[in-house]
Order: structure tokens, then C-alpha cells, then sequence
């Protein structure tokens, strides 16, 4: 069931990447953005202590068309190093990753309430996590791809015609739940927050 609705929702968004937006007028947007990670959930076998309750530093970009009413469409992608570890290197994970890679449809307030000022959106899609985790041990090693969803929103502001930034909070979470090995607790195989600030360089369309 999660992999029929994982390629039905992927070409759903494919489909609003190739489909002329309604409005007479669009916007490229070419986002780099940096942030941090939060608030993690997984029922992966972390042998790191509070892992899961750092935050890690997280980076990525993102193309998005943006029409000037209300749609749009994105294509996003981050990686956040060191993400199951602790702050110092001194833990039981030696070396660890998450790589997102999500498409998206945007939901936008119309540049004709906004104007000039922060527009604001907000955005839902699907996608794929890639984590991997090695410890000091090799014995809870993983190297998985997770079908994810993710739901979040921002704003983005114009500072002159062809730049500006963007604030956004995402919510990432795998579609699939399963019970951790040591508590038997059932959980999202991965979830987490994120929190960045991006450069926005726009292209009119």
C-alpha cells in the first residue's frame, strides 16, 4: 500500500512540474538554504545517548515555479551530517547521515494580497529519506531508503527583483511505523523537524 501511494503521489507531482500554471505569470525560484534539524523520532537501534534530542546542522536547496497566485511546485534536497551523533565525537556512532529528497506542491498567498511585503505558503509532498548510521561496534548498522512525507510552511520576501529569502519550518516523517528492537515501542522509522533560512534568486518565467 505505501509503495502504490508513493508512486501515485510522485506522479501527481511530476505532473504539476510539466503542467502550464494557471495563472498568466511564474516565478523560478533557486533556494540554497542552511538550518538546523530537530526533535527527532526513529525506531531505528541508536547506541549513542541523547542522540536523538540534538540538533544537527542541515543543508541543502531547493527549484520551485511559483505562480503569482495561489500554486506552485517544488523539488527539494538536504543533508544533515553527523545527524544520529551526539555534539562531541567521543560517542558510540562513528559516522552518520540523513539525505532528503522530496517534490512538493506549494500553497501560496497571491502576490496581489502581499504585494511588496512576506509572502507567505505553505507546502506538502513526498519523497525519499535516505539514513545511515555506523557504530563503534558494527552492531546496529543501517544504511535504509524511507518512502516520507513532509508538510511545513514560511515565507519569502523579495529584497530586489531577482533576490531575497526565505524562513520555513518542515515536518519530515516516513510513511511506514515500525517497533523499535530494545522497547517494542512503534514509532515513525524516521522523523524530525526542520528549521532554515535560504537565499531566494528568482527567474521570471
Amino acid at each position: 500500500m505505501p509503495g502504490r501511494f508513493l508512486r501515485r503521489t510522485l506522479v501527481a507531482l511530476a505532473l504539476l512540474f510539466v503542467a502550464p500554471v494557471p495563472e498568466a505569470r511564474a516565478d523560478w525560484l533557486f533556494t540554497p538554504f542552511l538550518g538546523a534539524a530537530f526533535a527527532t523520532e526513529t525506531s531505528f537501534l541508536i547506541l549513542e545517548p541523547d542522540a536523538q534530542s540534538s540538533t544537527q546542522v542541515i543543508f541543502g536547496g531547493s527549484a520551485a515555479l511559483l505562480s503569482r497566485g495561489v500554486f506552485g511546485a517544488e523539488a527539494d534536497w538536504a543533508y544533515a551530517p553527523r545527524f544520529f551523533e551526539r555534539d562531541n565525537r567521543a560517542g558510540n556512532i562513528t559516522g552518520s547521515s540523513v539525505n532528503t529528497l522530496s517534490g512538493s506542491a506549494i500553497f501560496a498567498v497571491p502576490l496581489s494580497v502581499t504585494r511588496e511585503s512576506l509572502r507567505p505558503y505553505a507546502v506538502a509532498g513526498i519523497g525519499l529519506i535516505h539514513a545511515t548510521a555506523v557504530d563503534a561496534i558494527n552492531f546496529s548498522d543501517f544504511h535504509d531508503n524511507i518512502a516520507a512525507y513532509s508538510v511545513g510552511g514560511g515565507a519569502l520576501g523579495l529584497i530586489s527583483p531577482r533576490t531575497g529569502f526565505r524562513f520555513e519550518i518542515r515536518h519530515f516523517r516516513s510513511l511506514e511505523n515500525t517497533p523499535n528492537v530494545l522497547t517494542a515501542e512503534t514509532s515513525a522509522r524516521l522523523g524530525f523537524w526542520r528549521a532554515t533560512v535560504g537565499v531566494v534568486i528568482r527567474l521570471a518565467h
